[in-house]
């Protein structure tokens, strides 16, 4: 008879969880842990008001506060809303697409990025990238808070060399992909316009 899992071998993957994204490259322990746990931890989160998002293919989980059903009350958020100024955004959205594009002309399944060729990205997209060191400093600012959130991870032993994570997908998908490439269409003609106008 196969030994029940303990509330000791749930506690680590709770834990995890609880402080943000869970990836299977990140604690192959944690992860195998998840996947033979999986309804246990989705049983548990529920009371809590969240969900477990679970990617098997992709090789990343989180929790995600659940809509109140009608009737219910509202709970207390436990996941917090991070508002993400534009630059940062501009960035998620960029790198999305990049993934995308990886996806479908390659035959890798990780995508590693520079910071400079992170800046090359957004570099049409934000204003006085005159001054490189200026924007290279920015830009440096961005990819520190996207590593924070979970989006991007230094590679080891590079300073410079980033993997673009699949959790990405999760969080900017299609849709919204499509609504912000409406906005930067734009945006890039409102930018075209004014150097046009500034222009002797």
């Amino acid at each position: 008879m196969t030994p029940q899992p303990t509330t000791a071998s749930l506690s680590p993957v709770l834990i995890a969880l609880m402080k943000g994204i869970t990836s299977r490259d990140d604690d192959a322990a944690v992860w195998q842990a998840l996947l033979e746990l999986q309804a246990r931890v989705r049983e548990y989160v529920a009371v809590l008001g969240l969900e477990l998002i679970f990617d098997e293919a992709e090789g990343y989980a989180y929790l995600r506060q659940r809509a109140a059903a009608e009737g219910e009350p509202e709970l207390a958020r436990l996941v917090a809303r991070r508002q993400l100024g534009y630059p940062v955004s501009l960035m998620l959205a960029l790198l999305r697409k990049k993934l995308a594009e990886f996806d479908a002309g390659s035959g890798e399944s990780r995508l590693i990025l520079s910071a400079e060729q992170i800046a090359d990205l957004v570099r049409l997209f934000l204003a006085d990238t005159a001054n490189e060191a200026k924007l290279m400093d920015r830009v440096d600012s961005d990819i520190r808070k996207i590593v924070e959130l979970g989006f991007l991870r230094k590679l080891r032993g590079s300073e410079d060399r980033f993997e673009v994570r699949r959790i990405l997908k999760s969080f900017v998908d299609a849709q919204w992909l499509g609504e912000f490439d409406r906005r930067l269409a734009d945006y890039r003609a409102h930018i075209t316009g004014a150097s046009e106008e500034a222009a002797p």
